[in-house]
C-alpha cells in the first residue's frame, strides 16, 4: 500500500476532508492510501477478526467483478492448456458473485449499504454516515456489527 501522507485540520467529526490546516487548529496526518477499514483496525476501533471479515468482504467484491468499469478491459488473453486445472476465470468470478451475495445476506437487511459504502467503495465513516442520512458517530457500531454477521458467514474466528 502507498503512502499518501497529506496535513489535515482535525474537527470535532474527525479529518476534514479538503483544505489545508489554518491558523492556531488542531491537525492530524492523514494517509489517503489507506482504506478506512485499516484505519480503523490500525487505532484499536475494529479487532482482528472484523478486520479480517471485511477484508474477505472487499477480496471477493473485487473478485466478482462488481464495481463500475472506467476503461476497457486489457486483461491477457488466457490459452487453454492440457496443465489446467481448477476453477476457470469466469468460475471463479462467479464463486466470488456467490460469496459477496452471501455475506451481504447474513450480514441483514439495512447493514449492506454502510459494508459496500465503507469495505467495497473505500468511503469513510463520516461521509458514509451523512449520505445514508445517520447520526453523527453511529456508523461505527452498525459497521461493526455487520462486520461481525460478515465474520460468522466467513467462518472467521
Amino acid at each position: 500500500m502507498k503512502r499518501q501522507l497529506v496535513e489535515r485540520e482535525l474537527t470535532s467529526e474527525g479529518p476534514k476532508q479538503t483544505g489545508g490546516v489554518g491558523a492556531k487548529r488542531r491537525s492530524v496526518t492523514v494517509n489517503l492510501g489507506e482504506s478506512p477499514l485499516a484505519w480503523l483496525h490500525s487505532r484499536g476501533h475494529i479487532d482482528a477478526r472484523l478486520y479480517e471479515a471485511g477484508e474477505a468482504l472487499r477480496r471477493d467484491y473485487e473478485r466478482a467483478q462488481l464495481s463500475a468499469n472506467v476503461t476497457m478491459r486489457w486483461d491477457a488473453v488466457r490459452i487453454r492448456s492440457t496443465g489446467e486445472r481448477g476453477l476457470s476465470g469466469t468460475e471463479k468470478q462467479i464463486a466470488a458473485k456467490h460469496r459477496f451475495d452471501g455475506a451481504l445476506t447474513a450480514a441483514g437487511k439495512g447493514l449492506e449499504d454502510i459494508l459496500w459504502r465503507v469495505v467495497c467503495a473505500g468511503e469513510g465513516l463520516p461521509d458514509a454516515e451523512k449520505t445514508l442520512g445517520w447520526p453523527a458517530r453511529s456508523g461505527k457500531l452498525v459497521l461493526k456489527l455487520a462486520l461481525d454477521r460478515v465474520a460468522d458467514f466467513y467462518r472467521i474466528s
